[in-house]
Order: structure tokens, then C-alpha cells, then sequence
């Protein structure tokens, strides 16, 4: 009772903040997230705000800078029942903002831009979207945090600070992290997509994060932590990510998957569920040991990840581990 009460103040609080901003600003500016493709379609994604924030970096900045700039990211206002469209093909935004173009899929692979328009507005967006090679031997799904990204998710309170402390040049990716996916990537040809429980506010970020340091480019699926009109925070950890890997098989019938994560946040059950799901998609589980490695019930469900058909590769870095995951070399017929 307490929580459908403090629910209920909250939603009605939101719903009278979002009132207000909607009347003192009526610009309307699109966020591009990076999308993706399924066999029919081009996934076009993004978000419908007011203005977006991009904080300057300044040299040696305080915490509290970083923290202030952190914390200004959450204060977005964003526009629903915006109506969003490109070639020819239209949508509107949700409650928070949120918009998704199913563009008719052509031939082409690789990295294309779409440029989105909202309507009645001048400005547009390119909204970039990765298109999986038809070459592809498998796709990779990783986690962020603690697997490619130096959190310390394994503790609510080191995450905490490191989350809300630092800044793109403070953040760091792991060195192995760099060298395994550029491997498993093979030059662009196996598709790289990022799960994560981190919230879409952080998605330009984490991409500024990921090209300074040379990581693979690739589709993110976050977390919405706004309010719904049913729950506080749109869906649980585990669900969110069972959820995307979902999505992703489902828009690459034809691959099988290597799943990346730690034993931090207990991926290992996440990807444990996905391959039961799934049978014979996934390819291997991978997981990086960080912290004080996996406790009891992970190395259980690890256990159980190694009794099915999938590899699992386990270790405090990834070092070595793309080596073993390389498809077979192909027989040459002799001619």
C-alpha cells in the first residue's frame, strides 16, 4: 500500500512538472540513439526532447563538477505524442519521449544515417543505424558495466560514486575489453550490440566513452528508469536484459551469439536463462571475474552454463579468450 501511495504522488507530481515545462518550452529536438536491423525492417531509435545537454569537460575538474553535470543529464524534458517520421514512414513518441521508425530493409549493410523529422519543426537528426553483414559468422552481446567499462557495479556504493563522480575522461574501458572485441568484431564483420541497465540519459555518454577509447561501435539497448504509469521503474535488471537478448535473436534468426558479461551483477543467470530459451543460438558465455569474483550461486549457474552446448569462458580478463571463440578455418576446394 505504501508504495502504490508514494507511486501515485509521484506519477501525479511528474505529470504536473511535465505540464508546466510543456508550456514555458515548445522546441522540440531529437536525441539519436544508435539502431539497428531486422530482416524486414530498420530500426530507427530515439528520444523527443526540449534540449539536450552536452556538458563541457573542463581540465581538472572538481567531483562535484562531474557530479553537477551527472546529475543535470537526469533533468530532461521530454515531449510525448511528438510525431516523428522518415521516408514516408511515421510514429509518435511515448510518455518519456521515446520513438521507434520501422523503416522498410533494403540491401545494404554496414553503418547507414536516417534523417528523422519532427513534424512542424525545421531541425531533423541522423539517426545512425548498424546493419548486420549478410558475411557475419556470429553477433556478440556484451554487458557495459565491469565488462567493458571500469565501474565496480558489484558494489551499490562504489558504483554509486563511480557513476556519479566522474566524467569521459576519468571513465576508463578495460585494455582487454579493447583488443577482445576488436577480435570478435573481425574488422565489422560479426555485428557488436551493448545491453545494460544503464539509463538511455547516459547513451551520448557512454558512446563519447566508447570512441575515445577505440571500442567497437555498436547498438546500445538501456534501461528507461522514468516513471510509468503502472510502476516506478520500467522493468527489473534481469528482465531487461533477457528482454534485449531476445530482441536481438529475434532480429538475427540466422546467427548464432557470443554473451559477454561479469559475475559482478550475475549475468550468469541472465545468460543461463537465455540459453534455455534459445537452444543451439548460443555460441559461448563469457565472463569477466572483477572485485572478489563470483560468488557461490553464480559458480552454480556457471556450472550449469558449462553442461549445455554452449563454451564458457571465465577469468579475471579477457585475455586469450577471442582465439578460442574463432570459428574453424573454412576448407579451400582445390581447383
Amino acid at each position: 500500500m505504501i508504495k502504490q501511495a508514494l507511486h501515485a504522488v509521484a506519477w501525479r507530481t511528474e505529470k504536473v512538472i511535465d505540464h508546466i515545462r510543456g508550456q514555458r518550452d515548445t522546441r522540440r529536438i531529437i536525441e539519436p540513439y544508435i539502431g539497428y536491423a531486422t530482416p524486414d525492417h530498420l530500426v530507427v531509435r530515439g528520444r523527443v526532447l526540449t534540449s539536450v545537454r552536452r556538458n563541457k569537460l573542463k581540465p581538472n575538474q572538481s567531483r562535484w563538477t562531474n557530479f553537477k553535470q551527472m546529475f543535470a543529464l537526469f533533468l530532461t524534458d521530454e515531449v510525448a505524442n511528438a510525431e516523428v517520421s522518415s521516408s514516408n514512414v511515421a510514429a509518435r513518441s511515448d510518455e518519456e519521449g521515446y520513438f521507434t521508425l520501422l523503416l522498410p530493409r533494403d540491401d545494404r549493410t554496414g553503418w547507414i544515417d536516417v534523417e528523422v523529422t519532427v513534424s512542424g519543426e525545421h531541425t531533423t537528426a541522423l539517426c545512425p543505424v548498424m546493419i548486420a553483414s549478410d558475411e557475419a559468422d556470429f553477433g556478440v552481446i556484451s554487458d557495459i558495466d565491469d565488462t567493458m567499462l571500469q565501474t565496480g557495479a558489484y558494489s551499490l556504493l562504489r558504483n554509486l560514486w563511480t557513476s556519479l563522480t566522474g566524467n569521459i575522461a576519468t571513465r576508463r574501458i578495460f585494455p582487454d575489453a579493447l583488443s577482445f572485441m576488436s577480435d570478435l568484431s573481425a574488422g565489422g564483420r560479426n555485428p557488436v550490440y551493448y545491453v545494460s541497465s544503464s539509463p538511455w540519459n547516459l547513451h551520448h555518454f557512454l558512446v563519447t566513452i566508447f570512441d575515445k577509447a577505440g571500442l567497437v561501435r555498436g547498438p546500445k539497448f538501456l534501461r528507461d528508469l522514468g516513471l510509468s504509469k503502472t510502476q516506478f521503474i520500467t522493468g527489473t535488471h534481469g528482465d531487461h536484459k533477457g528482454n534485449s537478448i531476445d530482441t536481438l535473436l529475434a532480429a538475427n534468426p540466422d546467427l548464432p551469439f557470443v554473451l559477454v558479461g561479469d559475475t559482478g551483477q550475475h549475468d550468469a543467470f541472465v545468460y543461463h536463462d537465455a540459453i534455455k530459451r534459445h537452444p543451439g543460438r548460443i555460441k559461448a558465455v563469457v565472463l569477466r571475474e572483477p572485485g572478489p569474483g563470483p560468488d557461490g550461486q553464480s559458480r552454480a549457474v556457471m556450472s550449469k552454463i558449462e553442461k549445455t552446448n554452449a563454451s564458457l569462458l571465465h577469468g579475471p580478463t579477457f585475455d586469450g579468450f577471442a582465439t578460442q571463440l574463432k570459428p574453424p578455418a573454412k576448407a579451400v576446394n582445390p581447383s
